[in-house]
């Protein structure tokens, strides 16, 4: 019988799971790593373990920044360790996201989302508050323990799974940690793996890329993805390419994988298929491509699941709700 001490035991060695449709119209072999099955249930948690581990200071108060999944994760995990949390985040993510954290014991800081350069931008304003209250601030977006997490687990889980034959790894950018690592971890078992970004439109992450200019108009109804700012994540990585993904593909998408293969997913789930079936349509038939999972559709259910917010963001419910592609 196996025996953990506590829930950080549990994070990572996430299965993989074929995505029938994506696979069937493409010809390739299209992987989801169910990500959402990690105990904070996002792929978040790997990231928010590393860095609590790394974390030089001796305190107990941990402060950050993020759309909801970091903060999920970093205040699971902590209680299981023995930290407090205090999250801070825009206003406008989900409302599922802002009560959880509270029911989990976090303690919730909401702002306007404002740019990056802005003092009370949830960025700057959680480095400020961690700086006030002799905290931790876990700086999620520059912090390298958010990609050696994938570097050291997600991508060997990866390669390993796939018995080697992975021949390309896609999915949007946040911090950039998931990408980044995948990308060192993966093209250090094989340099011939391909590595893309799946990035929504509005998102910075594809012109970065393709023209090495970062451009933004952060129009997306996605959550935590979509990035303007080249983070310390990011630097020094040359991506082998990148696709554009539309809200309403991903959203049919998302639709799809619920309904007709029992993957309760989120949005960022539906970004990331979107860009793997564009990927797989871009280096032909039989190749195996892996994706990311990355969280579960109840969070974002009075968005995805609302008509009215969706026909307020000119996305047709009615219209979505239709067979994939």
């Amino acid at each position: 019988m196996l025996k953990y001490s506590n829930i950080t035991s549990l994070v990572g060695n996430t299965p993989l799971i074929k995505l029938k449709k994506a696979s069937e119209i493409t010809g390739c072999n299209i992987l989801g790593k169910a990500e959402y099955l990690n105990p904070g249930q996002s792929v978040k948690d790997r990231a928010a373990l590393y860095m609590i581990k790394n974390a030089k200071e001796n305190k107990k108060l941990i402060v950050e920044g993020t759309g909801g999944n970091t903060g999920i994760g970093l205040t699971v995990i902590g209680n299981a360790l023995g930290y407090k949390t205090k999250i801070v985040m825009p206003e406008n993510q989900s409302i599922e996201k802002i009560n959880l954290l509270k029911y989990l014991g976090a303690e919730v800081v909401l702002t306007k989302q404002l740019p990056f350069t802005d003092p009370n931008n949830y960025i700057q304003l959680a480095k400020r508050i961690a700086k006030e209250e002799n905290a931790i601030w876990t700086n999620q977006f520059d912090n390298l323990a958010n990609r050696e997490a994938h570097i050291k687990t997600t991508s060997q889980e990866i390669w390993s799974q796939t018995n080697g034959t992975i021949d390309a790894f896609i999915c949007s950018v946040g911090t950039g940690g998931t990408l980044a690592g995948n990308f060192i971890g993966l093209k250090e078992k094989n340099k011939n793996i391909k590595v893309f970004c799946a990035d929504p439109y509005g998102s910075g992450m594809y012109s970065w890329i393709r023209k090495g200019k970062s451009k933004a108009t952060l129009t997306s109804i996605t959550e935590g993805i979509g990035q303007s700012r080249i983070t310390k994540n990011l630097e020094g990585i040359k991506f082998d390419g990148a696709f554009k993904v539309h809200d309403r593909t991903a959203l049919k998408i998302v639709y799809e994988l619920i309904k007709s293969e029992g993957l309760l997913v989120g949005p960022t789930s539906g970004i990331n298929v979107g860009g793997a079936i564009k990927l797989a349509k871009h280096l032909g038939p039989n190749k195996t491509i892996v994706t990311i999972l990355c969280d579960g559709a109840e969070r974002y259910k009075s968005k995805i699941f609302n008509e009215k917010f969706l026909q307020e963001k000119n996305l047709n419910f009615k219209e979505l709700d239709k067979q994939l592609i």
